[in-house]
């Protein structure tokens, strides 16, 4: 869609390509490139099942659309529907919450109702004005201002505290490095946060035990699922489009007191003292290998061997092995329960040794990756041409079918992130396409410490 957007931006007549159920994706994905008249045409059909019929199609159908497209152009896009606004609805806050229901304001479950009163009290706990503009959000391109984080916030049954945090997530959101403009594919992207610094327990995040079900943590997540959804403009059926859907967004914490290295943000070069928000996206939350010591093997070398094995057990691995600046957008995230991150702390390895180790050691035969990318993706490009182009290594070349095959492009793409149950020797992986983990500071007001005692004593 936005070559043909640049190419109308030129004055070169151009047409989008969709499919069933994309083709409300396309309408606002031109519009947040700015050309909100191009033209679209539809494919009847689901080409990745379609053979012998996908030539007859074209033929007696989308020939005609792309034609009809060039010669009358498409008409914008329906405006994307308002951020939620209680200012503008009436009645008990029964009703209300049923008008942010009935207009799809809401993820499905019951909100708290965000009133003037409740919204100036989230206001006081960030030193910006109601209406200034934090960020743009694709693909509504819409404001995201403290008064709208807070109604969002408030609706996911946030505290007036949370609000720095839900501030730095919106800008790590806008932040091009995550690319939330493309969050809505089919692959189903369910994104996340990640609270690291003096702010865990100042507020009682959870980074412990069953972390993303404790304390604020689970309001957060659904908070900011629910600024993607009113301020972004991502709706799960129009243009949010995972083939069965979405858990939930998280939030979970990192436990700095049990983590052997520095933390993640103190890795991106923040101040120690500083706290921080990291936003995310994972298209799984499946099994948590937990590695063993046995008399052949030390903690620290089967929690290694487990990284590497659950790294290639997760979708796309063809996509995880682009590199170069045309490559797929991918990342790996390793959250490490306590004992796991001391047992390889002990045993020598800091995080830049674990890195290199995943890099390296994750592998697949050659056969499976090249099954992967003549079956498993709508890519019609072969290794020896992704190679040619930059996208695969040269080694892949001399690889036989038997042949181990890396499967990461680089040891900087794998992100540790120590935290969960200190009693648990389990870890989890969050593997993500299209995003990038980004994370920003957050900014607390001057009174914060005023503000957060009479908050307690509320």
């Amino acid at each position: 869609m936005r070559p043909a957007a640049e190419a109308e931006k030129l004055g070169i007549v151009g047409v989008v390509v969709t499919t069933p159920g994309f083709t409300e994706v396309a309408h606002l994905a031109a519009k947040a490139a700015g050309m909100p008249g191009l033209s679209i045409a539809e494919y009847p059909g689901v080409i990745g099942v379609h053979q012998d019929e996908i030539r007859a199609k074209i033929k007696e159908t989308l020939f005609d659309r792309i034609l009809d497209g060039i010669l009358r152009g498409a008409g914008a896009a329906d405006e994307a529907g308002s951020a939620a606004d209680a200012a503008a609805l009436h009645g008990t806050p029964e009703e209300i919450a049923a008008q942010f229901q009935a207009k799809g304001w809401t993820d499905g479950l019951p909100i708290v109702v965000p009133t003037p009163e409740r919204v100036a009290a989230f206001l006081r706990f960030i030193d910006r004005q109601p209406d200034e503009e934090v960020a743009i959000l694709p693909q509504a391109r819409r404001r995201a201002t403290p008064r709208n984080i807070a109604a969002n916030a408030i609706m996911a049954g946030c505290l007036p505290q949370h609000m720095p945090i839900l501030v730095a997530a919106v800008e790590a959101a806008a932040d091009e490095h995550f690319n939330l403009n493309n969050i809505g594919t089919t692959w189903g992207l369910v994104p996340y946060l990640i609270v690291h610094g003096p702010l865990v327990r100042q507020l009682g995040l959870a980074c412990e035990g069953q972390l993303i079900s404790q304390g604020p943590n689970p309001a957060i997540g659904r908070a900011f699922g629910l600024i993607l959804r009113n301020i972004a403009g991502y709706v799960p059926g129009r243009n949010q489009l995972g083939t069965f859907g979405y858990p939930l967004p998280f939030a979970l914490a990192e436990n700095t007191e049990e983590n052997p290295w520095e933390p993640l943000h103190v890795e991106r070069g923040m101040p120690p003292g500083t706290s921080a928000v990291s936003v995310g996206t994972t298209l799984n939350w499946g099994y948590p290998p937990s590695p063993y010591a046995r008399p052949d093997k030390t903690a620290a070398q089967a929690t290694l061997e487990a990284l590497c094995m659950d790294v290639v057990r997760k979708p796309s691995i063809a996509r995880l092995a682009e590199q170069g600046p045309g490559a797929f957008i991918h990342d790996v995230t390793f959250l490490l329960a306590p004992p796991l991150a001391k047992a390889l702390a002990e045993a020598g390895y800091g995080k830049a040794d674990i890195q290199r180790y995943v890099y390296e050691n994750a592998r697949i035969p050659m056969r499976d990756l090249k099954w992967e990318l003549d079956y498993g993706l709508a890519d019609v490009k072969t290794i020896e041409e992704k190679v040619s182009e930059g996208l695969y290594p040269p080694e892949y070349l001399d690889a036989g079918p038997d042949d181990r095959v890396r499967v990461l492009h680089q040891p900087d793409m794998v992100h540790l992130v120590v935290c969960g149950d200190p009693g648990r020797n389990r870890l989890k992986t969050l593997d993500t396409g299209y995003t990038r983990l980004t994370t920003h500071a957050v900014k607390l007001p001057a009174a914060w410490n005023e503000l957060l005692t009479e908050a307690r004593q509320l």
